[in-house]
């Protein structure tokens, strides 16, 4: 067979098999690679289709090298032998941080789903079009689908680093996402909360609201609630240790639990002497596994008349009744009663930023006031 040129595009004899070799007008004098194919008739017709293929992936991406390219065909045909199986193995092995349990749910799903697709007829031909079609499953936005993605990434990482994977299956830098509206939670008013715990006819139940919006707790916090001796005598914690999302082994320290008290409609103040009542154990109701504190108390205030009618009037305004609500009591009084955020983000066991994040509409705004001076002004 006869060595083939063209401008720029070129194809040698390297050795008894195809070598490609491109002069473009990108910065780079010369670029080359290796074909997998004998120098013959039969070579160059199996040749010609996969320098197609590469030439496609050149042009359609004037920011890859050739060899990219060419990784990016090899890679999406059947010529690369890819051991899913054992490079699966092989990650879960550098995450022991991870449990079982945690495996299970937040990994096992996005790289089953992974597997299937570069184990098909047509493999994706690169990262960004594995994580696409990989995450298909999860809602654009969902919490979900942020931790599938965030684990899959850092498969294909690892995959990359160690050779089991070419470059060109490295996770995308930035992947668009359509964002959900963030859930606004609805804060329950005093009222509210002592019309529903009045209606409750389990007082183990009543005793766990009163402890989650007197002090502002997450429902899980229930079951780790301890009495410990302080500077100053007795003191409330919460020994709760919660995973900070995205931040990789990181957790939320123990803190101290500080009342803010609920008020009656004559503005009375209530107390219902929360603290002595946990030092006598008097008994909490039943909150399920570990970390399904929150799904025990939707499950059981879902069907009670008061909570259904709570939910219709979180709905008209536009806010959503979750078990967090008296959470979010807790943020909504502390800022009316004008405590500074770094001490409300203390209180409430995360940082300003998260505060913020969650909590900035409960921030006191002037801004009502300033326009009723300026139409006073006017009217003067």
């Amino acid at each position: 067979m006869k060595q083939s040129t063209a401008p720029n595009w070129c194809v040698k004899n390297n050795r008894g098999r195809f070598r490609l070799q491109v002069r473009d007008d990108r910065g780079i004098t010369e670029q080359s690679v290796s074909l997998p194919y004998d120098w013959t008739d039969q070579g160059a017709a199996d040749a010609l289709e996969r320098i197609r293929q590469i030439f496609k992936r050149y042009i359609e991406n004037p920011d890859i090298t050739l060899k990219i390219a060419s990784e990016i065909v090899d890679t999406s045909s059947s010529h690369q032998v890819i051991m899913f199986d054992e490079m699966v193995s092989g990650f879960r092995k550098s995450r022991p941080q991870a449990s079982d349990n945690t495996w299970r749910k937040k990994y096992v799903p996005v790289l089953s789903h992974a597997k299937r697709l570069m184990e098909a007829g047509r493999r994706p031909k690169d990262g960004h079009e594995l994580c696409l079609e990989a995450l298909e499953q999860w809602p654009h936005g969902s919490r979900q689908r942020q931790i599938m993605r965030r684990n899959l990434d850092s498969f294909l990482r690892w995959a990359v680093e160690r050779g089991h994977l070419k470059r060109c299956f490295l996770p995308p830098e930035h992947q668009p996402e359509i964002l959900k509206p963030k859930r606004v939670g609805y804060p329950l008013t005093d009222a509210q909360i002592l019309r529903l715990i009045e209606s409750l006819p389990d007082e183990r139940w009543r005793f766990a609201l009163q402890l989650c919006a007197v002090y502002g707790l997450r429902p899980e916090e229930l079951r780790w609630l301890k009495i410990k001796n302080g500077s100053h005598g007795a003191e409330l914690w919460s020994i709760y240790r919660k995973s900070k999302g995205g931040r990789k082994g990181e957790k939320t320290d123990p803190r101290r639990l500080h009342p803010l008290l609920l008020r009656d409609h004559q503005a009375t103040v209530i107390d219902w002497k929360l603290e002595s009542r946990l030092r006598i154990k008097e008994e909490l109701p039943p909150l399920g596994m570990p970390g399904k504190g929150g799904e025990a108390l939707r499950t059981y205030l879902r069907r009670k008349p008061v909570w259904k009618s709570l939910v219709k009037e979180a709905k008209e305004n536009g806010e959503e009744l979750t078990p967090y609500t008296f959470r979010h009591r807790y943020a909504k009084a502390s800022h009316a009663r004008g405590i500074a955020i770094a001490q409300i983000a203390e209180a409430m066991g995360h940082t300003i930023e998260v505060h913020m994040q969650n909590y900035a509409r409960f921030k006191p705004d002037n801004t009502a006031s300033i326009y009723a001076e300026a139409n006073l002004s006017l009217a003067c």
